[in-house]
């Protein structure tokens, strides 16, 4: 901050003399250099904690408490890092933490069950600055997914590792595993036998019968997620899951996926996913809002509106996303009845939904 008002001071003393106190010159500098200021000093986050049929009659009004306490939690942990001066990811990262250490969300652990009773986690970053990305997928004993896919980012040669080689690296590393019980909570294993006896869960191959049950259709819901822009003008996005109860066969949805479930370009912006992963893995959901305002000049939330109201529900998908792009425009979008989310800008205001509004 105080290289930049040094800058400014000496950029409007230069013009004072080569324009020979040319007043208007002087204050024509002054004012570039300020908006130049307030622009680095430009910086947002935005999370989600999963989309699906999530209606306030069926809400009681201590969950709902709990849910929007949590979320502020989380979104102020990367705020104050971003007011600090930390960096996208960073702040990302350890957002995403809050929200992995609750019950409340899909992730970590509260992640939901599989048909063979066990929790299998999912999770990626990528770096605007960089496009550079780190994910994992199928890992069992990973308490913060999210911290080994930085750690894939930052520490190997590859962008993607999967179940027990993605632990071997993690111990190599020096994460501590922990014991798959930790994972488990009454709540999504009570979940997971009331869909196992209505025998619907499975996906069927021509994708029309599949989840006509609202219950079961939400199975696949409560991803977490987040998208910063940080002062130094750089994006990060991340996504963490223990994607969708009773899946099989070591079933990995979008949220592992760049450019599905994450994408950050410093060109454009930032995008998480949370929604039925088959379909926005197929629509390429978080590159697609990218791509239509690189390519087609779409505005952020233009962009996310083609892709989450027309795109995905096209193919017969639903969800929603969260996003920010380089000057800090905020974009929450899904198309299912609520999607738990929050917003705060550079000057701390806080925006925090459930329902659609």
């Amino acid at each position: 901050m105080k290289k930049i008002q040094i800058l400014t001071l000496l950029i409007v003393i230069f013009v004072s003399f080569s324009c020979k106190n040319d007043t208007e010159s002087v204050k024509k500098v002054t004012k570039v250099a300020s908006e130049t200021e307030q622009k680095l000093e430009n910086f947002g986050i935005v999370i989600h904690g999963g989309a699906g049929t999530i209606l306030k009659k069926n809400m009681s009004d201590s969950l709902e408490a709990a849910y929007k306490s949590k979320l502020e939690e989380a979104i102020k942990v990367g705020h104050n890092i971003l007011k600090n001066g930390g960096t996208a990811m960073e702040a990302v990262t350890k957002t995403i933490n809050i929200m992995e250490d609750s019950p409340l969300f899909n992730a970590g652990k509260g992640a939901v069950f599989t048909h063979e009773e066990t929790n299998e986690l999912d999770a990626s970053v990528m770096d605007g600055a960089t496009l550079n990305a780190g994910a994992v997928s199928g890992v069992t004993q990973i308490k913060n997914p999210i911290d080994l896919a930085l750690e894939v980012m930052n520490n190997s040669p590859h962008v993607m590792l999967s179940g027990k080689g993605a632990e071997v690296f993690a111990k190599e590393k020096g994460f501590e595993l922990v014991d798959p019980s930790y994972f488990y909570t009454e709540k999504r294993f009570k979940s997971l036998q009331r869909i196992k006896d209505r025998e619907k869960a499975e996906l069927d191959h021509d994708g029309t019968t599949a989840f006509i049950d609202p219950f079961i259709k939400d199975s696949k819901f409560g991803t977490v997620g987040c998208a910063a822009l940080d002062k130094n003008g750089n994006l990060a996005a991340g996504t963490s899951t223990g994607g969708m109860t009773n899946k099989r066969w070591n079933r990995i949805g979008d949220a592992p996926i760049i450019g599905a479930g994450t994408y950050a370009n410093n060109a454009t912006c930032a995008v998480s996913s949370t929604g039925w992963g088959e379909y926005f893995i197929r629509a390429m959901v978080a590159h697609d809002i990218s791509a239509l305002m690189e390519y087609k000049g779409l505005s952020l939330q233009e962009a996310a509106k083609e892709v989450i109201q027309e795109k995905v529900p096209a193919l017969g998908g639903d969800g929603g996303i969260v996003s920010i792009d380089k000057d800090g425009n905020v974009a929450m979008e899904f198309n299912t009845a609520g999607m738990y989310r929050a917003h705060m800008n550079a000057e701390g205001e806080l925006v925090i939904g459930i329902y659609k509004e």
